[in-house]
Protein backbone atom coordinates (compact mmCIF):
# COMPACT_ATOMS: atom_id res chain seq x y z
CA UNK A 1 0.00 0.00 0.00
CA UNK A 2 1.42 3.37 -0.81
CA UNK A 3 2.19 5.69 2.19
CA UNK A 4 0.06 8.08 3.25
CA UNK A 5 1.27 11.64 1.85
CA UNK A 6 1.13 14.78 4.43
CA UNK A 7 1.77 18.33 3.26
CA UNK A 8 2.40 21.23 5.52
CA UNK A 9 1.91 24.30 4.00
CA UNK A 10 2.77 28.12 5.07
CA UNK A 11 3.24 31.27 2.82
CA UNK A 12 6.96 31.10 2.16
CA UNK A 13 8.01 27.58 3.34
CA UNK A 14 11.05 29.15 4.96
CA UNK A 15 9.22 29.22 8.81
CA UNK A 16 6.39 27.58 10.23
CA UNK A 17 6.03 25.13 7.63
CA UNK A 18 9.32 23.34 7.20
CA UNK A 19 9.37 23.58 11.49
CA UNK A 20 6.54 21.36 11.17
CA UNK A 21 7.69 19.69 8.61
CA UNK A 22 10.43 18.03 11.10
CA UNK A 23 8.69 18.22 13.94
CA UNK A 24 5.64 16.25 12.71
CA UNK A 25 8.30 13.97 11.06
CA UNK A 26 9.55 12.92 14.66
CA UNK A 27 6.00 12.82 16.07
CA UNK A 28 4.97 10.51 13.89
CA UNK A 29 8.14 7.88 14.09
CA UNK A 30 7.12 8.54 17.35
CA UNK A 31 4.21 6.56 17.11
CA UNK A 32 5.73 3.78 15.01
CA UNK A 33 4.23 5.16 11.68
CA UNK A 34 7.66 5.52 9.93
CA UNK A 35 7.03 4.45 6.28
CA UNK A 36 3.05 4.78 6.52
CA UNK A 37 3.20 8.30 6.64
CA UNK A 38 5.22 10.58 4.36
CA UNK A 39 5.41 14.23 5.24
CA UNK A 40 6.39 17.26 3.25
CA UNK A 41 5.97 21.03 2.84
CA UNK A 42 5.60 24.12 0.91
CA UNK A 43 4.77 28.00 0.47
CA UNK A 44 1.81 28.94 -1.11
CA UNK A 45 4.21 31.83 -2.64
CA UNK A 46 7.33 30.68 -4.59
CA UNK A 47 9.81 33.58 -4.20
CA UNK A 48 11.72 31.57 -1.66
CA UNK A 49 11.85 28.17 -3.41
CA UNK A 50 15.29 26.13 -3.21
CA UNK A 51 16.41 28.09 -0.02
CA UNK A 52 17.07 26.77 3.37
CA UNK A 53 15.31 27.63 6.60
CA UNK A 54 15.16 30.93 7.75
CA UNK A 55 18.49 31.06 10.34
CA UNK A 56 15.96 31.61 13.36
CA UNK A 57 13.60 28.61 12.52
CA UNK A 58 16.47 26.37 12.13
CA UNK A 59 17.89 27.51 15.92
CA UNK A 60 15.13 27.12 17.56
CA UNK A 61 14.78 23.82 16.09
CA UNK A 62 18.11 23.10 17.05
CA UNK A 63 18.00 24.39 20.55
CA UNK A 64 15.24 21.79 21.24
CA UNK A 65 17.08 18.57 19.79
CA UNK A 66 15.74 18.78 16.25
CA UNK A 67 17.37 19.22 12.86
CA UNK A 68 16.20 21.21 9.93
CA UNK A 69 19.61 21.61 8.04
CA UNK A 70 18.12 19.43 4.97
CA UNK A 71 15.07 21.66 4.49
CA UNK A 72 15.00 23.60 1.19
CA UNK A 73 11.74 25.48 0.24
CA UNK A 74 9.51 24.27 -2.31
CA UNK A 75 6.43 26.20 -3.95
CA UNK A 76 3.23 24.47 -3.09
CA UNK A 77 0.87 24.30 -6.28
CA UNK A 78 -2.39 22.93 -7.47
CA UNK A 79 -0.67 20.40 -9.14
CA UNK A 80 0.56 18.76 -5.61
CA UNK A 81 -2.84 17.99 -4.60
CA UNK A 82 -2.77 14.76 -6.75
CA UNK A 83 -0.16 13.51 -4.98
CA UNK A 84 -1.26 14.50 -1.19
CA UNK A 85 -3.88 12.47 1.35
CA UNK A 86 -3.81 15.83 3.80
CA UNK A 87 -2.66 19.33 3.19
CA UNK A 88 -2.34 21.14 6.59
CA UNK A 89 -2.15 24.93 6.14
CA UNK A 90 -0.90 26.76 9.56
CA UNK A 91 -3.81 29.87 9.24
CA UNK A 92 -6.56 30.82 7.34
CA UNK A 93 -4.97 33.01 4.71
CA UNK A 94 -2.94 30.02 3.70
CA UNK A 95 -6.47 27.70 4.27
CA UNK A 96 -8.27 30.22 1.96
CA UNK A 97 -5.24 30.30 -0.79
CA UNK A 98 -5.63 26.20 -0.69
CA UNK A 99 -8.59 26.31 -0.82
CA UNK A 100 -8.96 28.49 -3.80
CA UNK A 101 -6.91 25.87 -6.02
CA UNK A 102 -7.87 22.21 -4.32
CA UNK A 103 -9.46 19.99 -6.31
CA UNK A 104 -12.65 18.65 -5.34
CA UNK A 105 -12.51 16.50 -2.03
CA UNK A 106 -9.09 17.68 -0.90
CA UNK A 107 -8.66 17.20 2.42
CA UNK A 108 -7.19 20.18 3.84
CA UNK A 109 -6.71 21.35 7.81
CA UNK A 110 -5.27 23.72 10.12
CA UNK A 111 -2.60 22.74 11.75
CA UNK A 112 -3.83 23.72 15.41
CA UNK A 113 -6.65 21.78 14.68
CA UNK A 114 -5.21 18.86 15.77
CA UNK A 115 -4.48 20.14 19.32
CA UNK A 116 -7.56 19.36 21.34
CA UNK A 117 -6.61 22.40 23.47
CA UNK A 118 -6.55 24.85 20.87
CA UNK A 119 -9.87 27.16 20.11
CA UNK A 120 -11.61 26.68 17.02
CA UNK A 121 -10.02 28.13 13.95
CA UNK A 122 -6.81 28.88 15.92
CA UNK A 123 -3.66 29.76 14.00
CA UNK A 124 0.31 29.08 13.75
CA UNK A 125 1.30 32.80 13.49
CA UNK A 126 3.76 34.16 11.21
CA UNK A 127 6.94 34.84 13.02
CA UNK A 128 9.18 36.16 10.44
CA UNK A 129 9.11 39.94 11.20
CA UNK A 130 9.32 39.62 15.44
CA UNK A 131 11.79 38.34 17.36
CA UNK A 132 13.05 34.52 18.12
CA UNK A 133 10.51 34.16 21.11
CA UNK A 134 8.05 34.35 18.15
CA UNK A 135 9.37 31.20 16.78
CA UNK A 136 9.57 29.03 20.29
CA UNK A 137 6.02 29.90 20.44
CA UNK A 138 5.51 28.56 17.00
CA UNK A 139 7.72 25.46 18.01
CA UNK A 140 5.32 25.01 20.85
CA UNK A 141 2.03 25.73 18.95
CA UNK A 142 3.34 22.84 16.54
CA UNK A 143 4.54 20.37 18.97
CA UNK A 144 0.91 20.13 20.43
CA UNK A 145 -0.68 20.53 17.39
CA UNK A 146 2.15 17.41 15.79
CA UNK A 147 1.00 14.95 18.93
CA UNK A 148 -2.52 15.14 17.60
CA UNK A 149 -2.37 14.59 14.07
CA UNK A 150 -0.24 11.51 14.30
CA UNK A 151 -2.95 10.31 17.02
CA UNK A 152 -4.93 11.07 14.03
CA UNK A 153 -3.36 9.82 11.37
CA UNK A 154 -3.17 6.70 13.59
CA UNK A 155 -6.96 6.02 13.45
CA UNK A 156 -7.08 6.67 10.10
CA UNK A 157 -4.24 4.48 8.92
CA UNK A 158 -6.23 1.54 11.24
CA UNK A 159 -9.26 2.20 9.57
CA UNK A 160 -7.60 2.54 5.97
CA UNK A 161 -6.13 -0.94 6.34
CA UNK A 162 -9.23 -2.47 7.97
Amino acid sequence: MKPFHVCLVCLGNICRSPIAEVVVTDALAAHGLNGMVTVDSGGTGGWHTGKPMDERAAAVLAEHGYDGSRHRASHFHAGRFGSCDLVVAMDRENLRTLTRMAPPGADIRLMRSFDPAAPEGAEVPDPFYGDRQGFVDVLVMIEAAAEGLAKHLAERLATREA
